[in-house]
């Protein structure tokens, strides 16, 4: 049993270095709320930091207070956060504070180190033996297609990688096997996930292995089966302290409720506005209800901040506002009002790039440094246009959080197909994607074909032709490798008699690629999929498959120096945490942020934590935040209308500057003519949306569309609503489910269709009550 601090009135020791640490150096310079969110150490304490309030050395400052005090041991403070990189930096700023005191505390780290740490020193009890293994992701695709492969599953039907995801979510909820739901077991292999979860956790006990789920559901399991382990670090634990909390999932908030039982001193820090990760199981949920969890917690908000000037803070604040779940707060500085955000509307996304762009290479011109200057996207597909315009240019740049565009793996696979097609001889992309998707040709099926390749002084594509004529492979491998050389041929006949765009849909729909990422059922994929929609979408721009795939080669043969000033690239997503002087936020259009996929998955909670993404976006910005929306995409060479985002018009009046479009084709042509419409004539592009209509209008949308508000044209279909609340219209075809029908969704579960509105529909969700979701996220039950 550890020792106990004396709980009696402090002695003159203790007093003695609560009056030192009442002096100490890491107090100095802090304001009012800093101070007293760092000195009040009794009880529950809720921290409400905002973006740029110094979140972090408050965090730190608190601990080496308490140590500092004499309140507690080293090794009797449990602090958790997120990543690696932010424990090691409390602890470098803790060390500073402390000295030697901080090598003392082991129980300072990330959730999966501690629960390492945890399951190691008691993993007997929870069915593991000592040096258990922790598996990555690989490693379970491998055995959990093991688990499928012994129960008859077909699985390319059921892929391996969908029931992982599945397995991942139930875990980060901390539910076990036996606690799944038969309505959510129905979403993998007809009823059979929670028997497959099963199969796979006793073969994981079996090879004396554990995933990262398991580093917390098995603490979990632990805890809940043996109170007398659960008593043990109850008295071990005086201080918990908890980095942001509003990232916390289920399993994790569960588990900190567990320790916390022990000990009414848990410190969480947080900032409920910047809850943005709700798509990998993050819950908004655990700082809102912090107060009910805790009675008579101490909530304490830090709202100066220390980053942004005063117009950026005012925009942020006044788009936030317009949350309904939230506990509440404004940030506020003591610096300049600085410049208003400039919003802009552009004619298309390329015009937006080139304008973008402009405004980079003039920063540079202005001696600005490129490394504090970022543009953030909400999707990743974006970054082409922007990739493309760099390189022209000779702008260098980074992208951060993924490889650039060019680089992704759908991309190299769909040049691959492409390049194939136009030129049998290039070796290295036929062999890319001989086997994508999965066709059953296996490395030795391809060393045959190389050697025969070597041996007869061929290309592999001939070697492949002749070598199907033969039985040197047979089987599955030659049929399928048969097959995909006479796909070769027939696509190769027909480049000269189709548009480029529409033979690369073509290969890409018929060999299969396609349909591999709408099957996986990963968080990317359908990132994947938009990349690929993007890619098709540009070489439109070119006259010739050839001169795409010249140009494509071009920009990747563009070499990027690891030195010097460079523009980042990146999602809104990746951007949390990070500032910079200059922020260019593209694309606020609907559909596309907010996303319609969000708003269709989760409604209002989905539109919420959308705005929540676009309040990260503006506060990374310390001096200049620009956003701009596009009035048309081009998809297969037409152009179709976009809406500007509904966070557009919530940006405060009195903070904002509206820019006119460089080109003349942005505003709705309002440079031509002195404002008097489109000089070459009327044009389907001078008609409101039509694609994505919405009768969502304010002023700040008419000043951006004046052209369409002087024609007086309005949308002619009625508000759609989720949850209460207005989105993007739907013009997708009729539903097959009718009214009454039964249906299944992997989230909401068993419930019976009430409302048909298009490809939406309203469900009566049992247990769940009734939501809004599109026809392609159910099926029949």
């Amino acid at each position: 049993m550890l020792t106990e601090l004396s709980q009696a009135k402090p002695s003159i020791s203790e007093r003695a270095l609560q009056a030192s640490a009442s002096g100490a150096r890491y107090l100095a310079g802090l304001n009012d709320e800093q101070r007293t969110a760092i000195e009040t150490v009794d009880g529950p304490v809720l921290v409400l930091a905002g973006a740029g309030t110094g979140k972090t050395r408050v965090l730190t400052s608190r601990i080496a207070h308490i140590l500092a005090a004499g309140r507690a041991y080293p090794s009797q403070i449990l602090a958790v956060t997120f990543t690696n990189k932010a424990a090691r930096e409390m602890k470098e700023r803790i060390g500073g504070y402390v000295g030697d005191a901080i090598e003392g505390m082991p129980w300072l780290g990330t959730f999966h180190s501690i629960g390492v740490r945890i399951l190691r020193r008691h993993c007997e009890l929870v069915d593991l033996k000592s040096g258990f293994t922790i598996i990555d992701t690989d490693d379970q695709i491998r055995l959990l297609k093991q688990v499928i492969e012994v129960e008859n599953i077909d699985k390319d039907r059921w892929p391996a990688r969908q029931l992982a995801g599945l397995i991942d979510d139930w875990k980060n909820r901390g539910l076990t096997p036996e606690r799944v739901s038969k309505g959510e077991a129905f979403a993998f292999a007809n009823g059979q996930g929670a028997k497959l979860y099963a199969a796979y956790q006793k073969r994981l006990k079996e090879l004396n292995a554990a995933d990262f789920g398991d580093l917390l559901l098995e603490c979990l399991r632990l805890f809940q089966s043996h109170p007398d382990v659960l008593q043990d670090y109850h008295r071990r634990f005086k201080y918990i302290l908890v980095d942001e909390y509003q990232d916390t999932n289920v399993a994790q908030y569960l588990w900190l409720r567990l320790l916390a039982q022990g000990s009414p001193n848990i410190c969480c820090v947080g900032d409920d506005d910047q809850s943005i990760y709700g798509w990998r199981g993050a819950e908004v949920d655990n700082i809102l209800k912090f107060e009910k969890d805790f009675p008579g917690a101490t909530v304490i908000r830090l709202e100066r901040n220390y980053r942004s000037t005063g117009h950026i803070l005012a925009a942020a604040s006044g788009v936030i506002a317009h949350n309904q779940g939230r506990l509440g707060k404004t940030l506020f500085t003591d610096d300049e009002d600085g410049n208003r955000v400039t919003v802009t509307g552009v004619w298309d996304d390329e015009e937006e790039a080139r304008g973008i762009s402009d405004d980079i290479e003039n920063l540079g011109k202005a001696a600005e440094d490129l490394n504090e200057v970022a543009i953030l996207l909400r999707a990743s597909f974006q970054m082409r246009a922007f990739e493309d315009r760099f390189v022209t240019l000779g702008i260098p740049y980074r992208v951060i959080g993924g490889p650039r565009f060019y680089e992704r793996q759908e991309i190299k696979d769909a040049i691959a197909y492409l390049e194939t097609a136009n030129n049998p001889l290039n070796d290295l992309k036929f062999e890319r994607i001989v086997n994508v998707p999965k066709r059953g040709i296996g490395d030795t099926s391809v060393r045959k074909v190389r050697e025969l390749a070597r041996a007869r002084g061929v290309p592999l594509f001939q070697a492949a032709r002749d070598i199907v004529e033969t039985e040197e492979i047979g089987g599955k491998a030659r049929r399928s490798l048969a097959q995909l050389v006479r796909s070769f041929e027939r696509w190769r006949n027909q480049i000269e008699t189709q548009r480029h765009t529409a033979f690369a849909e073509m290969i890409l729909d018929e060999s299969g690629y396609t349909a591999m990422w709408q099957a996986d059922k990963s968080p990317q994929a359908q990132s994947r999929l938009e990349n690929l929609k993007e890619l098709i979408r540009f070489m439109d721009e070119f006259e010739t498959l050839a001169g795409f795939l010249e140009h494509v080669s071009l920009v990747m043969d563009t070499e990027q120096a690891n030195d010097g000033q460079r523009v980042t690239l990146m999602t809104l997503h990746a951007a949390k945490g990070l500032e910079f002087d200059t922020v260019f936020l593209p694309g606020w259009e609907e559909g596309l942020f907010p996303h319609q996929r969000a708003l269709d998955e989760s409604g209002l909670a989905g539109l919420e934590e959308e705005r929540r993404l676009a309040y990260v976006g503006l506060t990374r910005a310390r001096r200049t935040a620009k956003v701009s929306f596009a009035q048309n995409r081009r998809t297969r060479g037409l152009y179709q209308s976009a809406t500007a985002s509904r966070f557009v018009d919530e940006l405060p009046e009195d903070h904002i500057e509206i820019q006119q479009s460089q080109s003349p084709f942005g505003g709705s042509y309002s440079n031509f003519n002195n404002g008097f419409g489109n000089p070459y004539g009327a044009s389907r592009f001078d008609e409101p949306a039509k694609r994505f209509e919405s009768s969502y209008d304010t002023p700040g949308w008419q000043r951006a569309q004046s052209q369409w508000r002087r024609q007086g044209e309005k949308s002619r279909r009625g508000p759609k609503l989720i949850e209460g609340e207005l989105v993007a219209s739907s013009t997708a075809a009729q539903s097959s489910f009718s009214i009454g029908t039964r249906v299944h969704h992997q989230k909401f579960g068993f419930g019976e269709v009430v409302e048909v509105d298009g490809n939406k529909l309203t469900v009566e969700f049992e247990g769940n009550g009734r939501k809004r979701v599109v026809d392609t996220f159910v099926q029949a039950a």
